[in-house]
């Protein structure tokens, strides 16, 4: 059997369907794909272990298309493969080779960019805004280690993508964590859109800083199938205790095949008329030049998938706070009456994990603050807690790839570095990943360290993804402010059990107890603390206990509130407006943060009801500095109890 012949032919194959699946949906990138059409050949038709009749096989090697652009050649080999494809796991279906030509029409499962909740399992998390990959990657080979495993995750990076810094923070997490079944592969075609890539992203250069990381890396031709065989069983074989991660970085040609789609000038072009009809008669040609060894014996055995049978997780009840608190030698903190949101936080990950051995935590040097390190500290359960570093982007993807693998990831730091990853966030959700995000030192609470450490406009990010639906028809992500430490106890519970994304802020100061363990908090939900009739004031957080205060100084003025704490967007909308209405139609909104949350929630509530209701908000309208105090920062601010009765006060025209 000639292997070389057999991937030539078939890399020709993949490469022609590449262009004709471009050309048919008028968009695309055709040569990028073309540069990939020998490591695809090896990797989906040789070296991988998968079913394409089960792609998502739990004990399947997976491939991640970091490089997610270059889809259409991976789009190919499964139209030739017939791999399995659909969003209704009761009606899938075996690609045909017809289906390559309704790439990115509204109906196809071959979307624009890899996503697996397109109705594509080969996948395993949506990718194309670049740079992440790879920790998705790494996530996933983490979750094969803590799951024992033997499954090997292959991703393909391109040269340019790799000046992104998330690829830097990949690579120093696989080295951290010694991930050697996972292996990244540099597709290094020397070309990005607008130019060539720099110098710094040259094969060389790769190699060489790769090397320096710790990498056993093999510089390869991207199109010599016995180099690409070779790096690959390298890869496969590099198994034992004194294994290192490895890394392949291969020298490829954008267009390879078609002389005249070589280089630049055609990213994102699909070859069309003349153009296209010229490219597959050079690939014709080159089919004649390479494969002439080739005979109707030769063809690739995909190997299934090892047999080892997924471990079942096991999940038991988790138990009250108070009830953690003593067993975990915490009952005199009860007695004191108050306790902070991102502590209350750390005793619910460590309670959790002991009865679902699904939950992994993840943090960014920052567990000693989040108190995520309660869960690291118990001696079974630290296996199942990553430590990221400071590097918060790859630490969301890699959470994207272990919520692939089926883990339920929380990822916790300060709220304010949880901005840097917005991105990454919103391509979890694509993905449908079981993501919860937990911020600490949220809003203006944390005083002294000033707005560098400050989360000011979280809430209204994260707010307009609870406005849309996910795959699964819920809310893009749950918001959740807890006012108090029952409340974080509680509401950490919930986003276990609850299949989708959640973010939870928590807060640096000790907080009153508003709650006990009767209450139950669900998503969606909030909690009425005392009825008025004159007006609602909704607030949440740490704004919570500020308007309690408010309330007594409202009520010497004659005032009868209503205090609502909205923990949760979304919200009910047709009770909340209900409770305005039968407070006469007033309601102001209180957050320490900028604007676009709580208060553009209920007004977008207010006009979908068509009430004529009165709004008024209050949030933080300024760029703060340090204070000594959470009051000062009330203070400054205009949030204190004083300037709430203030408020209400002048929309109530009382004198």
């Amino acid at each position: 059997m000639s292997f070389e012949a057999a991937v030539h032919a078939q890399a020709i194959e993949l490469n022609k369907m590449s262009l004709e699946m471009t050309a048919a949906a008028g968009a695309g990138h055709p040569s990028t794909a073309m540069s990939l059409g020998h490591i695809t050949t090896v990797l989906m038709f040789h070296t991988m272990r998968w079913s394409p009749d089960y792609p998502s096989y739990p004990t399947s090697d997976r491939l991640v298309l970091s490089e997610g652009h270059a889809v259409p050649i991976v789009y190919a080999a499964a139209c030739k493969l017939g791999v399995v494809v659909g969003k209704d796991p009761e009606k899938r279906r075996k690609l045909q080779l017809s289906d390559a030509k309704k790439l990115r029409e509204w109906h196809s499962e071959l979307d624009g960019h890899p996503n697996p909740m397109e109705g594509f399992p080969f996948f395993d998390a949506a990718t194309g805004s670049l740079g992440q990959g790879l920790s998705v990657a790494a996530g996933l080979g983490e979750a094969a280690r803590l799951d024992g495993l033997d499954k090997k995750i292959y991703c393909i990076v391109g040269d340019g993508e790799s000046r992104e810094g998330q690829i830097t923070e990949a690579l120093d997490f696989i080295m951290d964590h010694n991930l050697v079944n996972v292996l990244p592969i540099f597709n290094c075609n020397e070309y990005g859109q607008a130019d060539r890539v720099s110098p710094q992203q040259s094969a060389e250069r790769l190699a060489a800083r790769l090397a320096a990381m710790g990498f056993n890396v093999k510089n390869i031709d991207g199109h010599d199938p016995k180099q690409i065989k070779a790096a690959f069983d390298a890869f496969v074989e590099n198994t034992g205790g004194g294994a290192k991660p490895m890394a392949v970085v291969a020298r490829t040609v954008k267009g390879w095949g078609a002389t005249g789609m070589h280089g630049g000038g055609w990213h994102g072009k699909p070859a069309t008329g003349d153009a296209l009809k010229k490219a597959l008669t050079e690939l014709d040609e080159k089919r004649v030049q390479l494969t002439s060894s080739l005979t109707s014996a030769d063809s690739f055995e995909i190997q299934p998938p090892p047999q080892a049978a997924p471990k079942e997780p096991s999940q038991g009840e988790m138990p009250s706070m108070s009830s953690a608190m003593k067993k975990f030698d915490m009952e005199s903190v009860l007695h004191t009456g108050k306790l902070a949101t991102r502590r209350a936080y750390g005793i619910a990950l460590k309670a959790l994990g002991q009865v679902n051995d699904r939950v992994v935590v993840l943090d960014a040097d920052v567990s000693n603050s989040t108190f995520a390190d309660m869960f690291a500290k118990d001696p079974d359960l630290k296996e199942r807690f990553v430590e990221c570093k400071i590097a918060e982007q790859n630490m969301f993807s890699v959470a994207a790839g272990l919520s692939a693998a089926g883990k339920v990831p929380f990822c916790s730091t300060f709220a304010k570095f949880v901005n840097r990853a917005y991105d990454q966030i919103e391509m979890a959700i694509n993905s449908g990943a079981n993501l919860k995000i937990v911020g600490s030192h949220a809003g203006i609470s944390l005083a002294s360290d000033g707005p560098s450490q400050m989360s000011l406009p979280d809430v209204a990010w994260f707010r307009s993804l609870s406005t849309m639906k996910d795959h699964r028809g819920n809310p893009g992500c749950y918001v959740l402010q807890p006012a108090d430490a029952y409340a974080a106890y509680a509401l950490t519970g919930v986003m276990a059990e609850y299949e989708g994304a959640c973010y939870m802020r928590t807060l640096r100061p000790d907080t009153e107890f508003l709650y006990n363990d009767d209450v139950v908090f669900n998503l969606g939900g909030f909690e009425v603390l005392q009825e008025g009739r004159d007006v609602v004031l909704c607030a949440a957080g740490y704004m919570v206990h500020e308007a309690n205060k408010a309330l007594e100084l409202l009520d010497k003025a004659g005032i009868s509130a209503t205090l609502v704490d909205l923990y949760s967007l979304p919200f009910d909308n047709e009770k909340l407006m209900d409770l305005i209405g039968a407070n006469n139609g007033y309601v102001l909104t209180l957050e320490d943060n900028y604007g676009g949350g709580i208060g553009s929630a209920v007004a977008d509530a207010i006009t979908e009801s068509g009430d004529g209701f009165t709004l008024q908000q209050m949030f933080v309208r300024m760029i703060p500095k340090s204070a000594k105090t959470p009051e000062e920062m009330l203070q400054m601010t205009g949030l204190t109890a004083a300037d709430i009765t203030k408020s209400v006060m002048k929309m109530l025209q009382v004198v």
